[in-house]
This record gives structure tokens, C-alpha cells and sequence, in this order.
């Protein structure tokens, strides 16, 4: 009897370390994810997409070393519903985020959606934001209620403070968070916002080196006001907005060299992206999106093709180009496929997009992608090469203005597009030429695809409600 109890301890012991043997090697072989996302930044901001008086030296060896994306979209060319869409994988009208939340806002994220990192939790991950949240700051909405074991930041917008140059009175103090906590106030100074968060993001890196992590990074910068430290002021040939993309190059860079040195580099995938074009009212602390049309808050591709780079050594050809249209909100699911984790029961909208690593002559396995704005304007279709304008108004700058240095901003008027337009975005990526007489089945494939967008989205402009819509959290 003592004999067969022994072999069966030994079974269960030798089970059991294989087991523990599994999981750690599990673990030791999941990539580690850095996403950083800046705030406002034009596609024409980085020397490697053409900036003309900014120098961008990190950001450019990251693409030397990986990937550039020259078509790739966010979902809407504002804050709040960019950053729900790169989450959770999903159009942000289909979850209820639209525009750009604030101290009043009475809604969030819902709890029920799956973030990324949610959806890293069950895999071993630890996870960090250091950066912008904006999706919600009452406490069931934020970061820690929706998988991140760390937050270092701000609930929602830089500028959503008593020193807006057009709303003083409007907001109050804007606060600073650790986790739940507020545990400071950003009075008339945010120079060292970008070091603080870089020098999180660092110790995150150290502190996690022997576990697969997942790192946010949200930059508030370069969205006004514009603030930098010392150490590049004065540094750019573009003033201080230059300055400020300098400082988040030099922010890259820092990571990058932290990651290598502490032998990472082959495990880590970096990707790099803006949440939207440039803010073009604040003229000379705004970016560029040369050649591009319009700016953010629109969804001509000046406001929603930004700056995308991916690296990951071995994995992600080192100087590649890909050309093919893609969305922010593919980078969930595609997350999902290289760690293995398990996607959102809830529907998303977005697909995996690694084939596009591989082969840059492969495309999206998207039919098309659809650009919503305000509170559910379907806007504009993206069908490979192609681009649908729909029947919208949209915000311009008034002409005769001269550019401003102080920060304040310049007046916008309100256009009409009363018909469709379409543009072949591979030949005219200033979506000048109206093609739409030329290319009937090209228009009728695209329009039905928009139909089928608005029965299932809905469309405010067209009166459709939309069958498969999800509420937001609220805390009524």
C-alpha cells in the first residue's frame, strides 16, 4: 500500500512540474507590447514621412528597423472615440463613445467591454498606462476597472483646464491620477509631463523584465497647450511644436534603448501611432498633415490617416513599406494573434492584420472600413485604393487668417459636401480629383457597403438607427 502511495506522489509531483515547467516557458515566450499613441500629431510630423524642420531620429530608426504604414486610419479624428476604437477593437459609435469626454461627461467606457489589456490579464500580463486615458474619469471607468494594474496620468484632455485660452471658466483643476487616486493638480505648468511619463514607462519596463507585459502610453503632447522641458527648448527649426515632437522622439528613443538593454529587443513588438491629424486651428503649435486634406475633426485623410510604425525584430521586415489601407482598429485582434489571447465575446469590428507584416503586397482582409464623426455621422468608406466622401458638413478654417504663435486658436466656418465624392487614394492622396463619374461600379459597390454600415451602425445623417449598438457605462 505505501508502495503504490509513493509512485502515485511521484506521478503527481513529476505532473505538477511539468505543468509549472509549461507555464513558464509560456510565459517567458509571450511578446511584450508597447503601444504609445501621441495626441494631435500630424502624418507629416516625422522626418520619415516627410517633415521638412523636424527632427525625428528615433521615430525614423524605428521605421528603419520595422514597418511604416503609409495608409493607415484611425476610426474617428477625435480624442475619446480614437482611443475606443484602438482598445477594444471596435467602431466607438457601436459602443457609445463619440467626441472628446470631459469633467462633465456622465459616461465612460462600460465595464463589460474588453480592453486590451483585459484581454492580456488571463495570460500572464502585467499592464501599464502612463498618458491620456479619456474614457471616462468617474472611478468605474478608469484604466484600472478595465485590465491596467497601473495608471500615471490625466482623465482626459491637456487642455481641459481653467487655462483654456477660450473656456476658462468651464473646467476645473486638471487633475493628476496614481491609480484611483488624484495625487496632484497640472496648475499653469506641463513641461515635464513627457519626462515623467517617459521615466514611468522606463521603470515599468525594469520592474516587468522577467514577465510578458503589455505598456500603454498615451502621450498628451504634442495636443495643446504645448509644453516642453528644458532640455528641447528652443531645439527646433519649427518652434515650439517642433520642440515638443522632438521631446516625444527623444521619449521613443529612451524606451527603445531600455528595452535593448535589458535584452528584450527580440521579444518586444513597438507600435507607434497618433490618435488623429493635426488640430490646424492653433496654426503654428499645430502639425502638419502635408499632403494631406484637412485636419482633425474631419474625415478627409488629413484628419484620420496618421503616422503608424510597427517593429518587432524577426518577426516585422526590417525597412519595409506597406502601403495597404489598415485601422487602429485591427491592432486588438492582431495583439490577440501573436500572444494567443482569447478575443472579446462581444462583437469587434476589427481584424488581424499580421499577413500585412509578412508580405507588404498583402492587404487587409477588410472589405472596407467605415469613418463615422460626431454623434454618429457615417462619413466616409475605405475600400482598398478607394475612398467614398459622403454628403456631410465639416469644419474648415476661415481663409484670410494669418498664423498665430500664442497659443490661441484661429475661427473655423462650416462647409457643405452636398454629393458623394470619390477618390483613388493610391493616385491622389490630397483627395483632390473627384472620380466618381468615371468609376460607376466602383461607387454602387461602395454605396452598398455603406448601407450595410448604416443598417448595422446606424447613421444620424441619413436616419438610420443602427440594430447592433452597444450603451456606454453611465454612472445615472
Amino acid at each position: 500500500m505505501k508502495y503504490k502511495q509513493t509512485i502515485l506522489l511521484i506521478y503527481f509531483s513529476i505532473l505538477i512540474t511539468c505543468n509549472v515547467k509549461e507555464e513558464s516557458s509560456e510565459l517567458e515566450t509571450l511578446p511584450n507590447i508597447v503601444l504609445i499613441y501621441t495626441d494631435d500629431q500630424g502624418y507629416n510630423d516625422l522626418g520619415v514621412y516627410g517633415s521638412p524642420d523636424i527632427l525625428t531620429p528615433n521615430l525614423d530608426q524605428l521605421a528603419q528597423e520595422g514597418m511604416r504604414f503609409t495608409n493607415f486610419y484611425v476610426a474617428q479624428a477625435v480624442c475619446s472615440a480614437s482611443r475606443a476604437a484602438l482598445l477594444t477593437g471596435t467602431y466607438p459609435n457601436r459602443i457609445g463613445i463619440h467626441g472628446a469626454l470631459d469633467h462633465s461627461s456622465r459616461h465612460g467606457l462600460n465595464p463589460e467591454e474588453v480592453t486590451i489589456a483585459k484581454m492580456l490579464k488571463p495570460k500572464g500580463y502585467q499592464t501599464a498606462i502612463f498618458g491620456k486615458w479619456h474614457l471616462g474619469h468617474y472611478p468605474e471607468f478608469l484604466p484600472t476597472n478595465h485590465g491596467f494594474d497601473e495608471f500615471f496620468g490625466i482623465p482626459y484632455s491637456n487642455d481641459m483646464w481653467p487655462y483654456h485660452p477660450e473656456t476658462k471658466d468651464y473646467y476645473p483643476p486638471l487633475p493628476l491620477y496614481e491609480n484611483e487616486k488624484v495625487v496632484d493638480t497640472l496648475h499653469t505648468d506641463q513641461s515635464m509631463l513627457t519626462t515623467w511619463l517617459t521615466e514611468r514607462a522606463i521603470s515599468f519596463i525594469e520592474k516587468n523584465r522577467e514577465k510578458p507585459f503589455f505598456l500603454y502610453l498615451p502621450h498628451p503632447m504634442p495636443h495643446v497647450p504645448l509644453f516642453v522641458s528644458e532640455k528641447f527648448e528652443g531645439k527646433s527649426e519649427r518652434g515650439l511644436y517642433g520642440d515638443v515632437i522632438m521631446e516625444l522622439d527623444w521619449s521613443v528613443g529612451e524606451i527603445v534603448k531600455s528595452i535593448r538593454e535589458k535584452g528584450l529587443e527580440e521579444n518586444t513588438l513597438i507600435i507607434f501611432l497618433s490618435d488623429n491629424g493635426p488640430w490646424l486651428s492653433y496654426s503654428l503649435h499645430a502639425g502638419s498633415a502635408y499632403p494631406l486634406k484637412e485636419g482633425k475633426g474631419t474625415s478627409w485623410d488629413g484628419g484620420v490617416k496618421v503616422p503608424a510604425i510597427f517593429k518587432w525584430p524577426g518577426k516585422i521586415p526590417a525597412q519595409s513599406v506597406q502601403k495597404h489601407p489598415a485601422m487602429n482598429i485591427d491592432i486588438l485582434p492582431t495583439i490577440a494573434a501573436v500572444t494567443g489571447a482569447g478575443l472579446p465575446e462581444n462583437h469587434i469590428d476589427g481584424m488581424e492584420i499580421t499577413s500585412m507584416w509578412k508580405n507588404t503586397a498583402s492587404k487587409s482582409p477588410q472589405e472596407a472600413y467605415f469613418i463615422y464623426y460626431n454623434r454618429n455621422d457615417l462619413q466616409a468608406v475605405l475600400m482598398d485604393e478607394w475612398k467614398l466622401v459622403l454628403p456631410h458638413s465639416y469644419r474648415s478654417l476661415k481663409e484670410g487668417q494669418s498664423p498665430r504663435e500664442d497659443g490661441m486658436p484661429l475661427k473655423y466656418e462650416m462647409r457643405e459636401l452636398s454629393k458623394p465624392e470619390l477618390y483613388h487614394i493610391a493616385k491622389d492622396q490630397s483627395e483632390s480629383t473627384n472620380v466618381i463619374e468615371d468609376y460607376p461600379d466602383i461607387y454602387q459597390k461602395m454605396l452598398d457597403l455603406a448601407e450595410h454600415a448604416r443598417k448595422d451602425l446606424g447613421d444620424a445623417l441619413t436616419e438610420k438607427e443602427g440594430v447592433n449598438l452597444r450603451k456606454p457605462g453611465t454612472i445615472d
